[in-house]
């Protein structure tokens, strides 16, 4: 199966992406269009999914709220951030959403394994947890990369966000993801110096990886 991948480094308008993501998927649907697997970033913005409450955001300052179609709750994307966008047809796979996570979730476990970064995942709490480094284990597990996904006739779209180096101060005006008392973390905050090409590069062969496995993990 084809899959574009495509890489922009200057800030994509969010609610622009929302749009360009729309048309790809009925692109595939109508198979004009091969599958995308885009690396982006977006300017300060807190997007709230369909189960986001009001009360997930702490106080207001000057980045813009945005409500949207994916799933999950409130997040923030900023510079520093890269964004991950899946448009991938599971109608050629598994339908099966919640594996088509995991395959997400693994892959940038296995990211992070390679900078001796423990991880973890949580069956009520979708994301990727940092759990400690170089094993020395953390007291209280800290969240690095957050998941909202929405399907479409089996296609999905929207997709990953990872903290590489934002400003992490953002994240003290929300509940992310709805959860209290829980910390976000970066590659940065853990002493991990990358550049998002770098990122681009040993994420997209790990997940392509996986992804190949994923039509055979249930045969």
């Amino acid at each position: 199966m084809s899959i574009e991948i495509k890489k922009q480094y200057d800030f994509v308008d969010y609610e622009k992406s929302i749009e360009l993501m729309k048309t790809r998927v009925n692109e595939i649907i109508t198979e004009s269009k091969e599958e995308l697997i885009w690396f982006l970033n977006h300017d300060h913005i807190y997007t709230q999914g369909t189960s986001a409450s009001k009360n997930e955001i702490l106080k207001k300052n000057k980045i813009q709220i945005v409500k949207t179609n994916r799933g999950g709750k409130t997040t923030y994307h900023g510079p520093g951030q890269r964004i991950i966008y899946f448009i991938i047809n599971l109608n050629k796979r598994k339908k099966d959403i919640r594996q088509f996570i995991s395959i997400i979730e693994s892959s940038l476990m296995e990211f992070l394994n390679m900078y001796n970064v423990d991880c973890a995942t949580y069956k009520n709490r979708v994301g990727i947890w940092v759990t400690g480094k170089n094993g020395k284990k953390f007291d209280k597990e800290e969240k690095i990369g957050a998941i909202g996904l929405r399907l479409k006739k089996w296609i999905t779209y929207h997709g990953l966000s990872f903290n590489i180096n934002p400003d992490m101060k953002n994240y003290k005006y929300i509940n992310a993801c709805g959860l209290e008392n829980y910390r976000n973390t970066s590659l940065k905050e853990l002493g991990i110096n990358i550049n998002e090409n770098k990122f681009d590069e040993e994420f997209s062969r790990i997940f392509l990886k996986n992804l190949n496995s994923f039509k055979y993990f249930f045969d």
